[in-house]
């Protein structure tokens, strides 16, 4: 009778038609999950550009929120952009050097620089320090009724919340660019001369004849596309948390997350944008 009765209390194992259930469910719903949330995204894009250009505009908001993405990111990219422009000048001094080519490390550590590194790392400091608490500043209004009151008040939450932010996002998206440019030639210079002993004026000159304008553009165009698609992506998580406090840090979480993916998938689009190649 005990083993009997120990067998009944034995849990159930999954069957695998359960398990095939669950796993064809999860392949159906994820799709569409992916479109909702692009047209999500849809609607919001058109909302912000449509109260962007409406009366009453706020430029006391827009100040604060450049104020809040740009200079209070400056050290964080400033920093950042130094010692990436060190170890990559460090590795390719060190490569280069293998076959008598270290004085091109310039031009090299120069364009990636200006077209890749400068616009993405500096979009991902962006959006682990500003985007992050974005999300979790709207989402805190949502939770607690305080989008709502501005509802009431007439206030259009859209252009009140989000229009400043990603105002602030695009104009400020290529400013941390540039420093972040300037601050990590600098730290490839300091590295490249001073600890591998290269010629500093040759690596000057290196940056300056191969590394142009149409590059650094490249790089702000990128810059400013990247700052729109974080800011965007972190309002739209928390204008539509729900879920108390735990909803909050869901939206904080899937913003950051999401912000990332998208600034890598979107420097892919918009590079092939930029040289005319095709994406695919």
């Amino acid at each position: 009778m005990a083993e009997a009765g120990a067998e009944d209390q034995e849990p159930s194992q999954p069957s695998w038609g359960e398990a095939l259930k669950t796993v064809g469910r999860s392949l159906v719903e994820r799709p569409v999950s992916v479109v909702s949330e692009i047209g999500t995204m849809a609607a919001l894009v058109y909302s912000t550009a449509r109260w962007a250009i409406r009366p009453p505009y706020r430029p006391r908001l827009l100040i604060d929120q450049l104020e809040f993405i740009g200079v209070q990111s400056i050290f964080i990219v400033g920093l950042t952009g130094f010692f990436v422009g060190a170890v990559f000048g460090l590795q390719l001094v060190d490569g280069f050097r293998q076959f008598g080519a270290e004085n091109q490390a310039g031009s090299v550590v120069g364009l990636a620089l200006a077209r890749e590194l400068a616009p993405v790392f500096s979009a991902l400091m962006i959006t682990s320090r500003a985007g992050s608490a974005m999300a979790t500043e709207i989402a805190s209004m949502r939770v607690t009724n305080q989008i709502d009151a501005l509802t009431t008040m007439s206030v259009n939450p859209i252009q009140y919340l989000i229009v400043p932010r990603v105002i602030a996002g695009v104009i400020a998206g290529p400013v941390m660019t540039l420093l972040f440019f300037l601050i990590g030639i600098s730290g490839a210079y300091l590295v490249g001369v001073y600890l591998m002993g290269i010629d500093g004026g040759i690596f000057i000159e290196r940056v300056k004849w191969f590394v142009d304008v149409g590059d650094v553009q490249q790089g702000l165009v990128k810059a400013a596309v990247f700052g729109a698609a974080l800011t965007l992506i972190a309002c739209r998580q928390g204008f539509l948390a729900s879920g108390g406090a735990a909803g909050v840090g869901r939206a904080t979480n899937r913003a950051v997350v999401q912000s990332a993916v998208a600034i890598l998938v979107l420097d892919y689009i918009v590079t092939g944008i930029i040289l005319g190649e095709g994406l695919f």
